[in-house]
């Protein structure tokens, strides 16, 4: 009788700790998510414990239970969102193995623009507007979900570089020309990338980043009814300046 008691008890307490761990792990959630929406209507200074508190009902010393200081939410946020990015261009990517380079490269660069455009506070975070006084830790906030991204890049230029290769015949990149951590990830995933392949990576993100910029911070909105067309035609002019083979 006493050990069925004890084990009573035992699953009771492993019941009381569960829903403790997903009432934590539901408040962390919206902690994050109330952070993005003050972000979104007050921009990035907006993000701060007490606000959050405030929109939550909760007190201050409450929301320091979650996190401890202001610095330690814009670290998860900016992990959760690069995170969140990576996953969906590399789904994308993996998605055409296999296909031709002008498919696999619009593929990609589509994919980031979706992930953007349903993303716009969260792209903000990571790509535009800085929280003021943040301090990201030793290494950067995402390191790993970086990385991915990086080396995405870096594979867009892999691919396209048989086609794009005669056009860098006088090049004068050098291995110096680029940061060391750029270098670290890049060159040991795609050994066969010279100098020139990755300033051709960083020019592919300049065409992507630029115009999903203009149009997730509403800058094209008063010049064009149709940012998807622009971007696809900005997709097909890319290509085909890497000389790379239009997707049929």
């Amino acid at each position: 009788m006493g050990a069925r008691e004890n084990t009573g008890s035992a699953a009771g307490a492993g019941g009381t700790r569960g829903r403790r761990e997903r009432l934590r792990a539901e408040t962390t959630a919206e902690i994050k998510q109330v952070a993005l929406g003050l972000m979104a209507s007050g921009g990035p200074d907006a993000i701060t414990l007490r606000a959050i508190a405030r929109e939550m009902g909760m007190t201050a010393n409450a929301i320091y239970g979650y996190f401890a200081t202001r610095d330690d939410l814009v670290t998860t946020l900016v992990s959760d969102v690069y995170t969140a990015l990576a996953d969906a261009v590399d789904a994308a990517w993996e998605g055409t193995s296999g296909r031709g380079a002008a498919t696999r490269i619009q593929a990609w660069a589509a994919a980031f623009r979706d992930w953007a455009l349903a993303h716009p506070e969260g792209f903000r975070l990571v790509y535009g507007d800085p929280v003021p006084g943040y301090r990201a830790p030793a290494g950067g906030a995402a390191p790993e979900a970086a990385h991915r991204v990086c080396t995405g890049l870096a594979a867009l230029a892999a691919e396209a570089w048989p086609g794009a290769e005669p056009l860098y015949a006088d090049s004068d990149f050098a291995w110096s020309d680029f940061d060391p951590g750029l270098l670290d990830k890049v060159r040991p995933a795609f050994p066969e990338l010279p100098p020139a392949g990755v300033a051709l990576a960083l020019r592919v993100w300049g065409h992507l980043h630029g115009l999903v910029s203009l149009e997730v911070y509403g800058h094209l909105r008063g010049q064009t009814t149709s940012p998807d067309k622009l971007f696809r035609a900005e997709l097909t002019q890319l290509v085909r300046a890497l000389g790379v083979a239009e997707a049929g």
